[in-house]
């Protein structure tokens, strides 16, 4: 199966060329290891640094934060050619779910701070949303961030999460409001190593994607600076998850879709 000699009608000569790239480049570094990547539940940090420096992710972001300001074609291509592999561990959907949040509802600042770090791979991204008991129904979040001068003070829990063993940069779902429903949910951006009260659980065993990382998050009175907020004021999670929804299912499901397909083509 190619999207290089079945191409649909989007796909340029620089998409065929960024796909051929990309094909080689996972032949000779995703696809030896997919078996060791399911064995021991996660994703070698090396791999992400090695796809940065290649330019294979964020191709629909400005040069300015690292991308080389394609469409959204590239960010399809690349999964599309994880999914062709076989392997469906490396947690890129969600690198580039955050990806397009920040760029999207990030500031000037937000995105000149985190785009380059997750782009380049030197920084792995994860979105804390399903929480025990009430699964991803945001007006059910229990996870709470409260105002503390010029920070947040987040607390609760997050569980099955993506990534969520590796991640530096964390897009926690939250409600700024708890009184508010939907319209009291937020996104606040959580820089792991620097956030204390911020515990990860062990790396969950699951039945299927086994090399993808999968973990409960714990909050504990972690502060957060307010400056971290998505958007231009609080209350605006809702609508920006909703949004961007679209996206995340392709985003997601693309690699599991390919991989299923390869596999059944396969002699």
């Amino acid at each position: 199966m190619s999207l290089i000699k079945n191409s649909p009608n989007w796909v340029s000569d620089e998409h065929k060329m960024f796909a051929e790239s990309t094909r080689k480049l996972f032949d000779a570094e995703m696809a030896p290891n997919v078996d060791k990547w399911a064995s021991q539940g996660i994703v070698d940090r090396e791999f992400w640094k090695v796809v940065g420096e290649q330019g294979v992710m964020g191709g629909s972001i400005a040069e300015e934060y690292g991308g080389f300001g394609g469409g959204i074609g590239f960010d399809a291509i690349t999964v599309y050619e994880q999914g062709r592999t076989g392997d469906t561990g490396w947690g890129y959907g969600i690198q580039s779910i955050v990806i397009h949040y920040l760029n999207t509802y990030g500031s000037e600042g937000q995105k000149k701070k985190w785009l380059p770090r997750l782009i380049s791979g030197e920084s792995v991204a994860a979105i804390a949303m399903t929480e025990p008991g009430t699964g991803s129904d945001l007006q059910s979040v229990q996870t709470y961030a409260e105002r503390d001068g010029n920070h947040y003070k987040i607390n609760g829990s997050k569980i099955f999460i993506t990534n969520g063993h590796t991640a530096d940069i964390v897009v926690v779902v939250a409600k700024t409001d708890r009184s508010a429903g939907a319209k009291g949910v937020s996104l606040i951006v959580l820089e792991a190593k620097e956030a204390e009260g911020f515990r990860r659980g062990r790396n969950l065993k699951k039945l299927g994607m086994k090399g993808s990382d999968t973990a409960e998050l714990f909050f504990e009175d972690v502060r957060v600076p307010t400056a971290n907020l998505l958007g231009t004021e609080e209350g605006q999670g809702f609508y920006q998850l909703m949004k961007q929804l679209p996206w995340e299912r392709l985003m997601s499901e693309s690699p599991r879709l390919v991989s299923s397909t390869s596999r059944s083509m396969r002699p």
